[in-house]
């Protein structure tokens, strides 16, 4: 492409030195948008693409669209999400967002039975120890199952914590124990090496995944699809969220009489300790 700037006219010249320079936005900005960037009429971008012998722009800008989807998606979202930035596209994006997050938190709840839950909610409450494995993303959605499961069990435990790696976490994982796995693609290759093991020590091994074919999902106990569509640059983990509360609901139901009683103590005791704000706490 290069190797014909030197025969064209002197727009038509302008518009592909820029392509040249910026061809992540070609893959994603409309004609318009793409002709005010590089100061140019959109018919220049036109004749453009049909010098470098496209039958039009789409086709010339399928191109570059190709290229970026081999390359890191969340670099080809967060370029995505540059062109939306114009008052009259952010609507859309709003509106999109809304539509896949509800369309996610829809695939998760059918595709997984309340008797499945349930089934999964036994196993941790009547396991030795139950490990919750979370990195990046997922770090804080593991912790924050293993806080709110605590107040009814002690017996589940986050990892990696204090530092670890999760196969340190998992490392007495056997026969008595459960691990719930979390990852979502692309799979973070240290919580994959981690349920593998735990499922050749003997674990029960729950996996909250995106897919059927992801790695931690093959020989898994139970499944829990959580889809991770989203618009924006990194995959969404609401769904994974909402499983998470939802099994969270089945282990407090499923767990024995006293979990209740022990709940309301802890909870109770926060007040009395001034952990909760109350309304009368600023008059004194």
């Amino acid at each position: 492409m290069s190797a014909a700037i030197a025969d064209m006219a002197p727009q038509v010249r302008k518009a592909t030195a820029f392509v040249l320079d910026h061809p992540d936005e070609v893959g994603f900005a409309t004609v318009r948008e793409l002709a005010n960037l590089a100061e140019v009429h959109p018919n220049t971008l036109v004749r453009m693409a049909r010098a470098v012998g496209f039958e039009g722009f789409d086709d010339f800008r399928e191109r570059f669209r190709n290229e970026l989807r081999n390359r890191s998606p969340f670099h080809a979202r967060a370029v995505s999400l540059q062109f939306m930035s114009s008052d009259e596209r952010l609507p859309a994006l709003y509106g999109e967002i809304a539509a896949v997050t509800l369309q996610n938190l829809e695939r998760m709840f059918t595709g997984t039975s309340a008797a499945e839950m349930q089934a999964i909610a036994d196993h941790i409450v009547c396991s030795r120890r139950t490990y919750v494995i979370g990195v990046g993303a997922n770090y804080a959605l593991a912790h924050n199952f293993a806080y709110l499961a605590g107040m009814a069990l002690d017996n589940v435990v986050a990892v990696p914590g204090g530092g670890n790696v999760p196969m340190d976490g998992i490392v007495k994982a056997g026969p008595a124990d459960v691990v719930v796995a979390m990852t979502f693609a692309p799979y973070r290759v240290e919580v994959v090496e981690a349920t593998g093991a735990a499922r050749r020590q003997g674990a029960r091994v729950v996996a909250i995944t995106d897919s059927h074919g992801s790695p931690i999902a093959v020989g898994a106990d139970h499944l829990i699809l959580a889809p991770s569509d989203t618009p924006q640059f990194f995959p969404s983990t609401l769904a994974a969220a909402a499983a998470l509360e939802t099994l969270v609901s089945f282990i407090v139901a499923d767990a024995p009489p006293d979990v209740v009683a022990a709940v309301d103590l802890m909870h109770q005791r926060r007040y009395d300790l001034g952990v909760y704000w109350k309304p009368d706490r600023g008059n004194h």
